[in-house]
């Protein structure tokens, strides 16, 4: 068996700590990711896709988005490796610097043309990539620092403090999109404009480290590390005993992907799309393109600055209900919370077109509506996942249920929508009928595991 250094004193991480670095890690990752999301939808279509249809050149950069998706469960494998190895503490920081690095080269990209035609598009991908090996081993990283440090009944309350960087660092990005677009004109902003938020990320790449690199290991990797049960091959042994909690993770978290891409990634869309032939052949006049009336789709027609603030506010109750769920889980169990957010989630599913029909104010409630169902369902999760597994595949087993699930439900989750959206003439019915089958997927997943309260993380060593 391998053997890594114990650590030194002090042997306890301050709550305080705990709490902020588990929180300004993931928030800046998060921010790195929605800055890319949104400039998916309001940028890169137009600037790596030039020539093609407006739906096409949608569906490309939501192919690219998707790239990530695919590099996850990848990260997990290589992340889950060192940090079930060598420790959380090296790993996390590990991440934190390639996800920033990546993104930081995004605001750096040229428009596609002349030279560019094709090799913007895969520097695109490659970063995109990177991006996504990031993330992958991000989350499992900052769940387990969270929860590894908690005390017994605390787990599910400091678990939502990796969570809230998912809505806080979405609320930056966009906040910062809102105002570029109205503080500069159309043509300064799609020349220069989005790359500022690209940008930023390294100053909160810089936050994130000098606080993460104050950490150190909590007490159950050190008793790894004592007990000499650090192994060789953490990705090898989970897939051989524990690959049963793996699979379980991974349709628990599907729900919560597919809701959260739908609600982020494909509402924007959908929502900011023309509501008619005459405002989409204005629109592509303004752009200087050729009108295509056979690919023309509804949309609610909302402009985008106001829908992002839409989302925004949407994205508020995201955060508030992600620290409501905590204490709601520590009361009655993991398992059987979730399974009644997740029907929750399958009703919201089934009347989707009551709220992203025609009209401004139903979606607003729709968006308020399913992203309190978001907090609800993801808060826990940084709780359930880790508490699956032993200390010495912990990193490994969670991190790839948590990211082969987003191959699952996260990757296809827009890309999917949009072509729902686009075969329904403009009906969101499909759209809604998806996210309902997503959710009977996780109910499953719930009803085949068993809640997790009561184990003792720092005690469970395989």
């Amino acid at each position: 068996m391998s053997k890594a250094n114990p650590a030194v004193a002090p042997k306890e991480n301050t709550r305080g700590r705990v709490l902020f670095a588990s929180m300004i890690g993931t928030t800046v990752e998060f921010f790195d990711f929605y800055a890319y999301a949104t400039a998916s939808v309001l940028v890169f279509p137009a600037l790596f896709f030039p020539n093609a249809t407006t739906i096409n050149a949608i569906l490309s950069s939501f192919a690219i988005f998707g790239v990530a998706f695919l590099a996850r469960p990848l990260g997990s494998v290589v992340f889950g490796h060192y940090g079930d190895k060598l420790g959380r503490k090296g790993t996390l920081v590990a991440s934190l610097l390639l996800m920033g690095i990546s993104t930081f080269l995004i605001g750096f990209l040229p428009p596609a043309q002349g030279m560019w035609t094709v090799l913007a598009p895969l520097a695109l991908v490659l970063l995109r990539f990177a991006q996504g090996l990031a993330l992958g081993g991000e989350w499992s990283g900052a769940a387990l620092l969270a929860t590894e440090n908690a005390p017994k009944n605390k787990r599910a309350v400091y678990g939502t403090f990796p969570q809230l960087g998912a809505p806080v660092g979405f609320i930056i990005a966009n906040l910062m999109f809102v105002f570029l677009q109205t503080s500069l004109t159309p043509e300064q902003f799609m020349a220069w404009g989005w790359r500022i938020p690209f940008y930023f990320s390294a100053v909160m790449v810089i936050i994130g480290l000098w606080v993460r690199l104050k950490l150190v290991e909590s007490l159950s990797f050190q008793k790894v590390v004592s007990q000499d049960k650090v192994l060789k091959s953490p990705f090898k042994a989970t897939m051989k005993h524990h690959w049963r909690p793996v699979v379980a993770g991974t349709f628990i978290m599907v729900a919560t992907y597919v809701l959260f891409y739908l609600m982020t990634s494909f509402t924007l869309t959908y929502g900011t799309a023309p509501a008619t032939e005459e405002a989409a052949r204005a629109a592509a006049e303004a752009k200087g393109k050729v009108f295509d009336a056979a690919g023309f789709v509804p949309g609610l027609g909302i402009d985008r600055p106001v829908f992002l603030t839409m989302l925004i506010i949407g994205v508020v109750f995201f955060g508030i209900f992600t620290v409501v769920s905590g204490p709601l889980a520590e009361k009655f169990g993991r398992r059987k919370f979730l399974i009644w957010v997740t029907v929750a989630i399958l009703i919201f599913g089934a009347g989707w077109t009551l709220f992203f029909g025609p009209g401004q104010g139903a979606a607003m409630v729709g968006l308020i509506v399913g992203f309190t169902l978001m907090g609800l369902t993801f808060g826990p999760m940084a709780a359930y996942l880790p508490e699956l597994f032993p200390s010495n595949v912990r990193y490994t087993g969670s991190a790839i249920a948590y990211n082969m699930s987003s191959v699952i439900g996260a990757a296809p989750a827009s890309f999917v929508a949009i072509a729902l959206w686009n075969a329904g003439g403009g009906n969101t019915v499909g759209v809604g009928i998806y996210l309902a089958i997503g959710a009977v997927l996780t109910l499953i997943a719930l009803f085949m595991t068993r809640d997790t309260s009561d184990v003792d993380m720092e005690e469970f060593v395989e």
